[in-house]
């Protein structure tokens, strides 16, 4: 079979073979992200998209309608495929949370497929003949994929363009066209061989979307390997991290009659020799400890601070997850709390502490809750009334290093709102708890959006995960 019969086959399929094809390319198209990386794959899906569209054609508003229906099923196959381990948070507490796995797994993906499905539909009534509607679908899913990641509070996982940044020589150019650029070029380079399909007499041109593409890969290639290349990395001298991932199960992180017994644990990790010329915390100068890492309040709990001084050398600070209640500035009745980062310095004594900006709906607070709440709904955390907000974003002094921005968990996926466009921050700090995501492509999905935020800001990153990916990115 030729491409153009292949094309041609896609084109004319309709009623459940269209919506099958249409899903079954959307969710192969998953496995061009972490940890798989196969980007190439999307050389094959997404021709399938444009062949679609191009059967979209019963009249302007009819094939408007074809258009969103088809990009609703490949919307829904990608994301059911890509955010499958949403369900695994709702079997942490499956005695009270685990009902709700089979609708949480596939509401959220049918309500992010809208998105792709509003793309196809303004792509259709853009809509040419030849090369100039590989343009046009590149522009509509770049400007839905935007609308996903700033709508409501925004959710821009596993956006089109991080199928690109698998490669470290062309994730570079996020640093120059940052992540919405990146989805751009992705559906330009990956629809670009639907056009070899088209029929000759009708288009002469069917080899320049190919061509196009070839020539935008080589120039992504090269300007990466030349920035990779003349950006050496800079050390801070005198500064030594040390980053202790506890790899604890979710229950363990919410019981309080674990206290004793998790304290131990960091301590014990903490201290731990990691090589013969490695003694512990002698020389360590910055210790950092993840997302909520205790099943306690660290601000009310002088005996666990008493234990993080007697573990620090002088002169050295701990930068620790944990959950701030929010009574310790307002008054003892309030039941919320903030999920904050601390600074402890060698006396024990809490330097500073940020409070997490950009929560988690349904997993930090619940939206409408009075209504919901009523309804027998909570959130996922165990925190009573949920969490609250911090009031914005901001840069930190942390002794003997650069100024720090810390982010908390996926606060760290959003492109452009990372760093506070007044301060200049010299590291980026990421603490988080993929527990939740269980051993699943999650963490992978996780780790890869927070290495590209590095390559954006030019920042490097310090990331430390209860379990998951621990890391140092320069």
């Amino acid at each position: 079979m030729t491409l153009t019969h292949l094309s041609h086959s896609i084109v004319l399929a309709w009623g459940w073979r269209r919506a099958a094809i249409a899903f079954a390319a959307g969710a192969l198209s998953t496995l061009a992200l972490a940890p798989f990386d196969a980007w190439p794959l999307m050389l094959l899906t997404f021709p399938v998209l444009v062949w679609l569209v191009d059967g979209a054609a019963a009249g302007r508003w009819g094939g408007v309608i074809a258009a969103f229906v088809t990009g609703w099923w490949f919307g829904f196959g990608y994301f059911l495929a890509g955010l499958y381990w949403i369900g695994h948070a709702f079997l942490v507490d499956a005695h009270i949370f685990g009902w709700l796995l089979p609708f949480a797994v596939t509401a959220m993906p049918a309500g992010l497929a809208l998105f792709t499905a509003t793309g196809l539909a303004f792509a259709r009534l853009i809509w040419t003949k030849g090369p100039w509607r590989i343009v046009a679908l590149a522009i509509a899913l770049t400007a839905t994929e935007w609308l996903r990641g700033h709508i409501l509070t925004g959710f821009p996982w596993n956006a089109y363009g991080y199928a690109l940044t698998g490669p470290l020589v062309l994730a570079q150019g996020a640093a120059v066209v940052g992540l919405w650029g990146m989805t751009f070029f992705a559906v330009l380079l990956f629809a670009s061989p639907a056009a070899l399909a088209d029929d000759p007499a009708y288009s002469r041109r069917r080899f320049v979307p190919a061509v196009a593409a070839s020539a935008l890969l080589i120039a992504l290639a090269a300007y990466g390997s030349l920035r990779l290349a003349r950006t050496p990395t800079a050390f801070v001298d005198g500064v030594r991290l040390r980053i202790m991932q506890p790899n604890l199960q979710q229950d363990e992180k919410f019981n309080r009659g674990a206290k004793q017994s998790v304290m131990a644990r960091y301590l014990a990790l903490s201290d731990r020799a990691t090589g013969p010329q490695q003694s512990g915390m002698r020389d360590v100068t910055h210790l950092i400890w993840p997302e909520s890492a205790f099943p306690f309040f660290l601000t009310r709990e002088p005996d666990a601070l008493a234990q993080i001084a007697d573990l620090l050398p002088p002169g050295s600070v701990l930068i620790t997850g944990g959950v701030r209640p929010a009574d310790d500035l307002l008054n003892r009745s309030a039941p919320r709390a903030y999920n904050s980062i601390f600074v402890v310095n060698h006396d024990g004594s809490i330097l500073a502490a940020y409070d997490k900006v950009h929560l988690v709906p349904f997993g930090e607070y619940l939206p409408f809750q009075t209504t919901l709440e009523s309804l027998g709904l909570t959130q996922l955390t165990r925190v009573r009334g949920g969490f609250m907000a911090g009031d914005r974003r901001r840069t930190y002094a942390v002794p003997n290093a650069p100024r720090m921005l810390p982010l908390i968990c996926y606060e760290i996926i959003f492109p452009g709102e990372a760093v506070p466009s007044n301060e200049a921050p010299g590291w980026m700090l990421n603490l988080t708890n993929d527990g939740w995501f269980g051993r699943s492509t999650g963490p992978y999905q996780h780790f890869q959006q927070a290495r590209v935020r590095a390559i954006e800001e030019g920042l490097p990153l310090v990331r430390a995960a209860n379990t998951g990916i621990s890391a140092i990115v320069d």
